[in-house]
């Protein structure tokens, strides 16, 4: 009730304000409540921009008016939760957002929020339809090309009739158009790459002589999608799909490998030659080249990537990370030994990682911003624990945060504080360990030397490297 009583008094506000003499039409409106919240405040941003930091009050409740406003997508963060809202002058946005379960729990209400609706609805529907995407990547060409093109007709129906029924603007419409498009095309780009009924060879051969007709309107460079999702995706599938082609045309590989050193170089070339917006191909570069290293196996083909990284980007901070980051994962080849880290327990007792080491080690990593990583982990190693008690299984919180915060999260979900650490220099202890991505297991043996620093507790064979390490 008090919920309710709440929005009723803002939207009120808002409208108020909407109808004030003075106002131009140049702002717009965003506030809501935020259940579960994980930290005091959001962050609001226009592209990469930060406009704001915005406190919760004592409801974790927020209002912010964003003057001077460029009409467009704008960006609300929340811990590791990122959402983007579609505002135009006049606008009034409200939501009501549990962080347990973020996506589906986004509702906006106020003048708007239709547009934004329509965009949380076609989200979470991609995602939906991601899995039979994927199944009908098994079909034929033609097969797989008609099946898509109905769901393609589909949502541009329901498109049509939305616009007409709420009388929305040029840009709003010009967008889900092209939301539209862009998903369609990385289906279409995504099928030679995840079609497991042919060779890659093979399968680039069957394909309609004007399957990729599209690409020649594709502009690589659209400043003013560089921040859509679907825009992004697609980038990064088209850029997968002509490296493969290019790849293959030189590569003596029976089988193609994704993770091989050939392929990756071979598509960080591709972005510096296509990519001319420097925003864009410095965010592709990035995520290609951080993609690489924290799955990548062999340590020693590092080098090469990071270095063609280095001479084709322009971000600074970028450089550095990756820079920091090969470092990192050089130092933690197996075969050496663990840097001795000072952590601290739920005491504020500080000790260092070697003094635990006594026998096989498992260490994972967890934070607040990834919420459900840290229950499922945690149910994860509870299980492990049973199955193997030879192991020790080490959790470190990585937050940059007080002592209570942590140990109360642990309290609160019931998990014992034993085995339980937090890093006493979480920032610098972060590049030390390379730790990216959440999901990084450590796996140490009895004398402290790393038998594999980028494990995953979720992965199929984790239970086959816990064995190698009891019996090393």
């Amino acid at each position: 009730m008090k919920t309710s009583i709440y929005l009723t008094v803002i939207v009120l506000l808002l409208f108020s304000c909407k109808n004030d003499k003075n106002n131009t039409g140049d702002s717009a409106y965003l506030g809501g409540e935020i259940i579960n919240p994980t930290n005091p405040f959001v962050v609001i941003l226009k592209s990469d921009y930060v406009l704001d930091t915005v406190a919760l009050d004592n409801h974790n409740r927020f209002l912010y008016e964003i003057k001077g406003l460029q009409s467009g997508f704008y960006t609300f963060k929340h811990g590791s939760e990122i959402q983007m809202v579609f505002l135009e002058p006049n606008d009034s946005i409200m939501f009501r957002l549990n962080t347990l379960d973020f996506d589906e729990s986004l509702v906006y209400t106020g003048d708007g929020a239709k547009k934004n609706n329509y965009f949380i609805d076609e989200f979470l529907q991609n995602e939906t339809e991601e899995k039979k995407i994927f199944q009908l990547c098994q079909l034929d060409p033609k097969e797989f090309e008609k099946q898509i093109t109905l769901i393609k007709e589909a949502k541009n129906k329901r498109l049509k009739t939305f616009i007409n029924k709420n009388h929305t603007s040029h840009l709003f419409g010009n967008i889900a158009q092209a939301n539209i498009n862009y998903n369609y095309y990385s289906s279409k780009e995504i099928y030679p790459l995840i079609n497991y009924q042919y060779e890659k060879r093979d399968i680039l051969s069957l394909l309609p002589n004007d399957y990729y007709n599209y690409r020649k309107d594709i502009d690589y460079n659209q400043e003013a999608y560089k921040d859509y999702l679907s825009y992004n995706s697609f980038l990064r599938t088209n850029f997968n799909n002509l490296t493969l082609e290019k790849h293959l045309g030189h590569s003596q590989d029976k089988y193609f490998n994704g993770n091989s050193i050939c392929y990756n170089l071979d598509r960080l070339k591709i972005i510096d030659s296509l990519v001319s917006n420097p925003s864009i191909k410095n965010d592709l570069l990035y995520y290609f080249t951080m993609t690489f290293l924290t799955k990548n196996k062999i340590i020693e083909n590092n080098g090469a990537l990071t270095n063609l990284f280095l001479s084709t980007s322009t971000d600074s901070k970028n450089n550095e990370i990756i820079t920091n980051l090969s470092k990192a994962i050089n130092n933690l080849k197996p075969g050496g030994q663990l840097p001795d880290i000072k952590i601290v327990d739920f005491e504020n007792s500080e000790i260092t990682f070697s003094s635990l080491i006594n026998k096989p080690t498992a260490i994972y990593f967890w934070s607040h911003d990834f919420y459900q990583h840290f229950k499922e982990s945690h149910y994860k190693v509870s299980e492990l624990k049973k199955k193997y008690p030879e192991v020790n299984f080490i959790a470190v919180n990585i937050d940059i945060d007080n002592l209570n915060s942590w140990s109360n999260t642990l309290k609160k979900n019931r998990f014992s504080l034993t085995n339980e650490y937090h890093f006493k220099t979480p920032e610098e202890s972060m590049h030390t360990l390379a730790i990216y991505p959440m999901t990084k297991v450590i796996l140490i043996d009895k004398d402290n030397i790393i038998v594999n620093s980028n494990s995953n507790m979720f992965a199929s064979n984790f239970e086959e490297q816990l064995l190698g390490i009891i019996n090393k």
